[in-house]
């Protein structure tokens, strides 16, 4: 069952606009991580994802994240559009954030603008925000988009949205 579409408030833009298949665009928006007091990251040259029921996901450009805190995870996964993703953990000092962020190293010819971006969760770390806004995670554990207050949902991950 398809849920009914949260009313859009003035300045906000619903997520069932989104289209499917999904796709990804330049965000000119400020997009900035921290954590522990550290800025992990902060870029004003995002990609961002956009699918329907979903909350965008913001990729970021790895030259645009702070030097040092990435490592490998194990693990991979793939999309039916972007392709194999890859994992990364982050150590900030003697604190390590397991599988917080995701990347494709060779995405799909429809979205090669994520090449060289990594992709982040944004419930384990202090603060993820767009332009100021802060975010909170998409429901669920495993999507990973970004909840800011410009958005109508209702969002995919809630229970009961399996089949949306």
């Amino acid at each position: 069952m398809m849920p009914r579409p949260n009313p859009i408030a003035p300045g906000q833009e619903s997520v069932w606009h989104y289209p499917r298949p999904a796709v990804a665009e330049p965000c000119p928006a400020r997009i900035m991580i921290e954590h522990r007091g550290q800025i992990v990251a902060n870029t004003l040259r995002s990609a961002r994802t956009l699918e329907t029921s979903h909350p965008p996901s913001y990729y970021i450009p790895a030259s645009d994240i702070s030097s040092g805190l990435l490592r490998r995870a194990e693990g991979s996964s793939f999309c039916e559009w972007k392709g194999a993703a890859v994992y990364w953990d982050m150590v900030i000092g003697d604190i390590i954030l397991p599988r917080i962020g995701w990347s494709y190293p060779s995405p799909s010819a429809d979205f090669l603008i994520l090449r060289d971006h990594v992709a982040f969760y944004a419930g384990p770390f202090d603060r993820c925000s767009v332009d100021g806004d802060t975010a909170i995670p998409q429901p669920g554990d495993f999507y990973g988009g970004w909840i800011t207050s410009n958005l109508a949902g209702p969002f995919k991950g809630i229970p009961g949205s399996r089949g949306w």
